[in-house]
This record gives C-alpha cells, structure tokens and sequence, in this order.
C-alpha cells in the first residue's frame, strides 16, 4: 500500500537507515514506555521496536496512515488517531513516557509550547527526542546575545535541559524539504524557577520580542506602571535590547509582574 504524503499535515518521510539508527540510539529505549508523534508510514516506529520498549504508543492524525500502521505493526503498536494538539499526554499512561517525535513543521513550536507551558512539577516524560527545521532548531538552542535567541530560547530552557543530536540532509526524507532538519534531545530541569501562570512568561516575551530592534524601556513601559522602579530592582539598563537579556532575567520579571498583580 503506497501512501502519497499530505503537504497539508506537513509530513516528509524519514528514510534514512543511519539517521533512524542514531535517533533510537539517543535516548534508552528497552523496556521503556514510547510515544511516537506523527509516525507516517512507520519507519522510525519499525526501529523503536528492534530495540524492545515496554510499550508504544503512536499519535497519528492522518486516518490513511493510521489505518497503515495497524496493517503493518498490528498488535505492537497502540495506535492513537489524532492531532497531536488535542492530547492530553500526561493521560496516556500512568508511566513516564520516552517522546520520539519528526514533528509536523508547521506546528512544531507549538506543540512544544504546549507542552512546556502545561509542565507541572511531575513531568509526564523522561526524554523528548524532537525533530525540527533546522532553523526552528537553532531558536530553540540559542543563547543570549544572539540574533536567534528569542521567546522560544526562554520558554524551551525554562524547565529543560536540550542537546542538539544531529543535523539532517533533505536526503534523508521522502519526499525531499527543502531545508536541514535537526535533532534535539530534552530532558526535565530537576530544578526551575517558578512561575505562578506560564501564560505570563509567553505574555512578557510576546510584548518584549515583538520589538526585538527596540531598546527595554519601550516594553517595559508597556508591562509595568512602575518601569523605574523594577529596572533598577534587577539591575537592567533599559537602553539594551531584548536579546541581551538572560532568560533568568525574565523569569524574575514575570514573578515581579506577579507580585505586583496580586
């Protein structure tokens, strides 16, 4: 049965032997309970249970593909037909999940912005293993003072650790994109700053980032009344700019942004 990718869910098919390789070589896998998001014609699944989970679970949107996997894997696998978006993970199992996941491009970020802002103190995984463009990749990764740091720098390093794996070719998937992809490898912060509602950490990125070539004050006029005042708090020269800005920074923002609304 061939199946035809839909450009609409952003599928490509990863094709590559060496690269499935590395990417169940990532993380461990034997006994574990998995998760795989979006896993189109089963390619990576096929690999994942070479290598003996306990469990896997699979989150497919495409009822063709779905219908698929069932064909080929049958009993193996658990197959869960639906967007991503709508799960509730922490629901799946009762155990801590591995995430495989070559995420559907055009809602990569926000399938992981969801997921960080949804975190509770008991995460619901022990390792995200994601796919993403390469250069949503280097977003995610970048540091302070950088062109590439920004809202999804803070938000992703809030509560994980990330390590990029690899960089993948074009080459590697049917059909082809037209850019590198990267491989990034997360795992839970045993500690992170505390935030009382994560939507104020994406409010207060939103309004600084917006106007990333705009000097601080212009955004911290915005957010706070008493802009002096907390400035001088946290030591911040308001004639720099966004990007220079250390993510704890923010952190401690959004907590003063808190207090002063409570």
């Amino acid at each position: 049965m061939h199946i035809k990718a839909k450009k609409s869910l952003g599928q490509n098919f990863l094709i590559d032997r060496n690269v499935l390789e590395q990417i169940v070589d990532t993380i461990e896998v034997e006994n574990k309970e998995i998760l795989e998001i979006g896993p189109g014609s089963g390619n990576l699944t096929a690999y994942i249970l070479k290598k003996n989970p306990k469990k896997l679970y699979v989150i497919e949107k495409d009822d063709a593909l779905a219908l698929l996997l069932k064909e080929r894997f049958n009993d193996e696998i658990s197959i869960i037909n639906d967007d991503v978006l709508r799960v509730s993970e922490d629901k799946i199992s009762d155990k801590k999940l591995t995430v495989f996941g070559n995420l559907p491009y055009n809602i990569s970020t926000e399938i992981l912005s969801k997921w960080v802002v949804n975190l509770t103190k008991n995460f619901w995984f022990e390792g995200l293993v994601l796919m993403f463009q390469k250069e949503v990749a280097d977003r995610i990764i970048a540091k302070c003072n950088t062109s590439k740091y920004g809202r999804l720098s803070i938000l992703s390093n809030w509560k994980l650790n990330i390590k990029k794996i690899i960089d993948i070719k074009p080459e590697s998937f049917s059909p082809r994109p037209k850019i590198n992809s990267s491989l990034l490898l997360f795992t839970p912060k045993k500690n992170f700053f505390e935030i009382e509602n994560p939507k104020n950490l994406e409010m207060i990125t939103r309004v600084f980032f917006s106007q990333r070539r705009k000097m601080l004050k212009k955004p911290f006029n915005q957010v706070f009344k008493n802009s002096k005042e907390v400035s001088e708090k946290f030591n911040i020269d308001l004639n720099l700019r966004p990007q220079n800005l250390e993510p704890e920074i923010y952190f401690n923002l959004v907590k003063e942004y808190e207090s002063l609304r409570s």
